[in-house]
């Protein structure tokens, strides 16, 4: 039974799993952002949220708590300089913003990445996802500014190789160009069909190559 566990295994042993999370952890000291499964983040969050308290208290026995856990001194170094950016914050040095799920075993993942508190937003620009309202308020505005800017522009004038349309024509040029008595129309559409002979059966009779016998 596991009563009063409280740790995850993530399908590793002990000392895999302690290994893993030190990488993890120097990883994103080093980078402020990595992509991992939403297990593996929520895992990390707290050792990332105590190393951060370390380095804010840094004094010796801090420091050297953090040399256990990450895997270089140049990493110690780093946070010891970053914590002032976490000044005015207790807890919370990281945020975690879902990024889909994994092809082939289809795993949640996320971005676990260092926050700044001046702006509340990731390290990287990375953010939580938008909701869907603020996402279509952010198209709406866009369409509007681009409305607006084809508007401020003016009517694009036609170029010089584009002909008139015949509503674009005055009545003396529609004139010129029809002819007179509309001979123009007339040799556009050519001779008047009313004189032709109608086909077969146009009358409603049968044709007369066909059987118009009833019997």
């Amino acid at each position: 039974m596991r009563h009063r566990k409280s740790n995850v295994k993530l399908g590793r042993t002990a000392s895999h799993r302690k290994a893993m999370l030190r990488n993890m952890a120097t990883s994103l000291i080093q980078h402020e952002s990595i992509k991992t499964t939403v297990p593996k983040a929520k895992a990390l969050r707290p050792i990332v949220d105590r190393l951060v308290t370390l380095a804010k208290r840094g004094d010796l026995p801090a420091i050297r708590s953090i040399a256990a856990v990450l895997m270089t001194k140049e990493m110690v170094k780093k946070l010891l300089t970053m914590k002032d950016r976490f000044s005015d914050r207790s807890c919370g040095y990281t945020l975690m913003a879902k990024a889909g799920f994994r092809a082939g075993d289809a795993a949640p993942m996320c971005f676990l990445s260092l926050i700044r508190p001046e702006d509340g937003k990731a390290a990287t620009g990375l953010s939580a996802p938008a909701s869907r309202a603020t996402d279509r308020s952010r198209r709406v505005a866009a369409s509007r500014a681009k409305i607006a800017k084809v508007a401020g522009d003016g009517a694009v004038e036609p170029s010089s190789t584009q002909l008139p349309g015949l509503n674009d024509l005055e009545g003396q040029e529609l004139d010129d160009l029809l002819g007179p008595d509309d001979q123009g129309l007339d040799d556009l559409l050519g001779p008047d069909d009313s004189g032709s002979p109608a086909a077969p059966g146009d009358d409603g009779d049968p044709d007369p190559g066909q059987g118009g016998d009833d019997r």
